[in-house]
């Protein structure tokens, strides 16, 4: 994927800061906080970056609006969750090529504040300073993907996380 458009930092930047939660709007129904759902459960929902820098970079949330990346779980939720973005790392990995597959959480109380983690796939062949945090990135634009490019990858992860156990040995 080499189409990128620009980025609107400070749109963004508005937004995450004095807006409501993009997850729990998102998770309402809200159709301005719309996204490319992957999957939802009782406990997790799965979708597509809006602004990704990468192709397949897919984000997951706690259903529940939860605001600190260990603290606001019981270590059993905490590792159901992971489970989760286990699952969810494997099927971009064979949806898409993959080097390496960069998870983080992202956010802040400032903005995002609703925990969730980043799915982010690096491309094999990358150079080495063109990778890790350079990677993502948003000075040099985002990718610009159609709709249906976006349903078409969304499906492609859902099938792949259905065919994914959580507890298999590798």
């Amino acid at each position: 994927m080499s189409r990128t458009k620009p980025f609107d930092e400070q749109g963004y930047i508005e937004r995450v800061t004095t807006g409501p939660c993009f997850i729990c709007e998102m998770l309402s129904g809200n159709p301005d906080y719309s996204h490319h759902v992957v999957c939802r459960d009782d406990h997790a929902v799965v979708f597509l970056n809006k602004y990704p820098t990468l192709y397949g970079y897919t984000l997951v949330a706690p259903v529940e609006h939860r605001e600190q990346v260990t603290g606001d779980f019981s270590q059993p939720a905490y590792l159901q969750l992971q489970t989760v973005i286990y699952r969810v790392a494997e099927a971009v990995r064979q949806v898409v090529p993959t080097e390496r597959v960069y998870l983080l959480s992202l956010g802040s109380q400032q903005g995002n504040s609703h925990v969730h983690w980043h799915v982010a796939p690096l491309p094999p062949g990358v150079p080495f300073l063109k990778q890790q945090g350079e990677a993502l990135r948003t000075d040099n634009g985002v990718l610009d993907l159609t709709e249906l490019e976006m349903e078409s990858l969304a499906i492609q992860i859902r099938r792949a996380i259905d065919g994914i156990r959580g507890d298999e040995e590798n």
